[in-house]
């Protein structure tokens, strides 16, 4: 696996992600950000052309070294610095209350401790920040929920640890957030396994 992991799979993922229904998602979730920003599963940089002129900097994290080679080119064409770090969202390497906002777009599916990643998220987050996400994971269907419990094993072994079964907004409320907005839906054109999606704006929720 460690070829295909290191080597393959981010070529793979980076087509796979560039299609024009991914763009309308990431478009969306976007909107809103401004200032200094945190990226969490950064990947090939897919999300730098939608982050909006109030964007100032980035601050990319994401442990594949391959995947950010192919972002060179988005990274080059930003409008802003962007920062990659080859961390882990489990460790940010970043001081306390350091961002205005934080992004994870298809990223807490992967992540191994999806906790620990909000946690680091929150850790980071000003006080008057905003968390950006745009995650798929288990749909509200009962039908659709046991496919994705079946499949969940499989897709983890085939897409570098990417979970079809993870309740996203229970994860995020269980991380001390709160939802400013949140929008759940099964994306167009793609499998119901797969298109759950969860789009939201969270806050550090008050004590």
């Amino acid at each position: 696996m460690g070829m295909y992991s290191n080597w393959i799979l981010p070529r793979l993922l980076n087509s796979a992600m560039d299609t024009k229904t991914f763009a309308e998602e990431r478009k969306k979730a976007l909107a809103g950000v401004k200032g200094t920003v945190l990226e969490v599963g950064f990947g090939t940089g897919h999300n730098l052309p939608f982050y909006p002129d109030e964007v100032e900097r980035v601050v990319a994290v994401d442990p594949s070294r391959e995947s950010a080679k192919l972002a060179q080119k988005r990274i080059a064409a930003a409008p802003f610095p962007v920062e990659y770090l080859p961390l882990t969202g489990e460790r940010i390497d970043a001081p306390d209350h350091s961002f205005d906002a934080v992004v994870t777009t298809y990223t807490l599916c992967t992540v191994a401790d999806p906790l620990a990643t909000l946690e680091q998220i929150r850790r980071v987050l000003k006080p008057s920040g905003s968390f950006h996400l745009l995650e798929h994971g288990l749909a509200d269907d009962p039908d659709v929920q046991r496919w994705q419990t079946r499949l969940s094993a499989f897709s983890a072994f085939v897409l570098g640890g990417c979970t079809l079964d993870r309740n996203i907004e229970a994860l995020v409320r269980q991380a001390g957030f709160s939802f400013e907005r949140i929008d759940k839906y099964f994306t167009e054109g793609d499998p119901k396994v797969v298109g759950w999606v969860t789009r939201a704006v969270a806050r550090v929720a008050s004590a």
